[in-house]
This record gives C-alpha cells, sequence and structure tokens, in this order.
C-alpha cells in the first residue's frame, strides 16, 4: 500500500496528545505461527504443539517477534503518518502469549510530542501501541519514538 492509498496522512502539526488510532485486525493460526518460527524463532514452544505442552507455555505459543511484527504490519495501516513509520527506539512487554486462533488488534495512542529544536522540518512523537486479542486480553505493549515530519 502506497501512502497515497493510506488514510489522509498525517504531519506533526496535525498530531496530538490523546489522539487515538485502532486497527483493522488479524487472524492468527497454527501454520502461521509455526512458518514463522521455522524462520526466525525455532524454538519447541513455536515449532511443535506436542513438544510445547512440556515447556513453560504449555501450548503452540507465538514467537513475541511474531506478535511484534504483526503489530507493525497493523500499525503501518492504521497510524497514517506522512512520510511512514520511523522507529527510534521503544520499550516492549508482552504480558500474555499469543496463541493459534487469536485475532490481534492494535490501539496506538500518542502520549507525547517534542518538537525537534535543531530539525525544525520534524519531532518527535512518543506511542503506547497495546496489541489486543479476541478477548481484549493485552499479548503486546510497545512504547514507542516514531519521527513525524512537519508538511512543506
Amino acid at each position: 500500500m502506497t501512502e497515497d492509498e493510506r488514510a489522509p496522512c498525517l504531519w506533526l502539526d496535525d498530531l496530538s496528545v490523546g489522539q487515538e488510532f485502532l486497527s483493522d485486525t488479524h487472524a492468527l493460526d497454527a501454520g502461521q505461527i509455526m512458518d514463522f518460527a521455522k524462520k526466525f524463532d525455532p524454538q519447541p514452544f513455536h515449532l511443535d504443539p506436542e513438544a510445547a505442552k512440556e515447556t513453560f507455555f504449555r501450548s503452540l505459543a507465538a514467537s513475541g517477534w511474531h506478535t511484534m511484527a504483526i503489530t507493525m504490519r497493523l500499525v503501518v495501516e492504521s497510524v497514517p503518518f506522512a512520510r511512514g513509520i520511523i522507529g527510534a527506539g521503544g520499550d516492549i512487554s508482552w504480558p500474555r502469549a499469543t496463541r493459534p486462533d487469536d485475532v490481534l488488534r492494535v490501539r496506538s495512542r500518542i502520549e507525547e510530542i517534542k518538537p525537534s529544536r535543531s530539525r525544525p522540518d520534524r519531532g518527535m512523537v512518543l506511542v503506547h501501541c497495546v496489541t489486543m486479542n479476541q478477548r481484549d486480553e493485552v499479548v503486546q505493549e510497545l512504547r514507542t519514538k516514531l519521527l513525524a515530519f512537519r508538511k512543506g
């Protein structure tokens, strides 16, 4: 999806503290979990439902990085920053495992906006992204600094 195909692009001066964005959903299944794990996080609790029964998770669980990758896709599609979602660090936690048949969505809320003193064409925006499953259980929390540009 190109920048022009998304919702109206938001520039730094269009943003406000407290502004929220809600993503569409992503349905996850065991096949997606195991495919991601084979490529990027090959551990028994991500790869094999039977082996997972003997682990901390007690059943198949998605890699936290898989949850993060899905979150990134949903944020890109729902937070229409002009010139894209450009991260500058953040903190992430996974309070609950993401499981097969979870349907994920992300609520993103702007917590802080700091225009740059040295680069007047941009600023940093602190965004709190909460990834939830279909039962409104939080499976991931991300507080991230995003670069936002002024129109011009």
